[in-house]
């Protein structure tokens, strides 16, 4: 999530423009194509209010983790006070009710979509940090706490929301390029050890000028040999809904087809997510139901004047 070059610069909010007010929430389902607000859950699970120990505007882009009996959610949490995004944590015995933690990694640079994933025992993080002009790779040194750089992986580009995933014994990486913030340019690319050397597929761009479609929206999904990916729509705004796309792939190919259910995330016309949701990570819950960390956005006039 990024606000408006002007609001970010002069560190004011732009009157004439609406702002975003994202919060995040959980959603059931018996498949993962047919997702619902739970009675038993009280959303949004994580507001800006629950930030304790910052002036947080807002929080958005979720992603989740199980390790033993716990449930661990990193997000982008934006810092009013710094002007940026930095990683914040919250835990749960139940996926249910949540309660913060603080923050886990902050940079110089704006960072979000702080997408965890364990791989041999070790717990890595990939943030967004495309005003970095890179996607950079940290690992937990004391899980979930202690992350450090491992690498860069890729540079001298805006990469935006990168996702990966290895699938048929290689690595693959989805991400978002367009310098514009046009949210229309898919670029992959792949590897054969997580900190490469990487490289750009022969098809890619693989979405090209499609603001529906292009920009990441969430953890990609396995589904035998095929991958599910997700996709935000930013037409004609920004975060309106999210989208689930089949994907084939290997070196030389690229295919990809629309789920038959999208979209698979929209707003509610009330409540915290009133005005459109934007992303998705899904896990097995432990009753075989699927579990979907999400999140959602209402419209405000200024995300300063109704920080509480």
């Amino acid at each position: 999530m990024k606000f408006t070059r002007f609001f970010k610069k002069h560190k004011v909010a732009a009157p004439a423009q609406k702002q975003h007010l994202f919060s995040i929430g959980i959603y059931t389902g018996l498949s993962p194509f047919e997702l619902k607000a739970d009675s038993k859950i009280v959303n949004p699970v994580l507001s800006r209010q629950d930030i304790s120990d910052v002036k947080c505007l807002f929080v958005a882009d979720p992603f989740i983790l199980k390790l033993e009996s716990a449930w661990y959610m990193f997000f982008e949490m934006y810092n009013g006070h710094r002007w940026k995004g930095e990683i914040g944590l919250a835990k749960s015995e139940n996926a249910h009710q949540w309660v913060y933690q603080g923050v886990v990694l902050s940079e110089s640079f704006h960072l979000s979509y702080p997408y965890v994933f364990c791989w041999e025992n070790e717990f890595y993080m990939i943030p967004e940090s495309g005003d970095n002009h890179s996607i950079r790779l940290y690992r937990a040194n004391n899980f979930p706490f202690g992350w450090e750089l491992v690498c860069t992986l890729l540079s001298q580009q805006k990469f935006v929301d990168s996702s990966v995933i290895f699938h048929h014994g290689k690595w693959w990486l989805f991400s978002e390029t367009n310098a514009d913030l046009k949210h229309d340019t898919l670029k992959v690319f792949y590897a054969e050890n997580l900190w490469g050397p990487w490289r750009e597929h022969p098809l890619s761009p693989v979405v090209r000028g499609n603001p529906h479609i292009a920009r990441p929206a969430g953890r990609i999904m396995p589904d035998g040999e095929k991958l599910i990916r997700f996709a935000q729509d930013c037409y004609p705004i920004y975060g309106t809904q999210v989208l689930a796309f089949e994907v084939n792939i290997n070196e030389n190919s690229y295919e990809e087809k629309p789920i038959a259910l999208n979209p698979l995330l929209k707003a509610s016309g009330k409540g915290w997510n009133a005005n459109g949701m934007h992303h998705i990570d899904l896990h097995r819950s432990t009753d075989g139901e699927w579990l979907a960390c999400v999140d959602g956005w209402i419209s405000v006039d200024s995300l300063v004047e109704r920080h509480d």
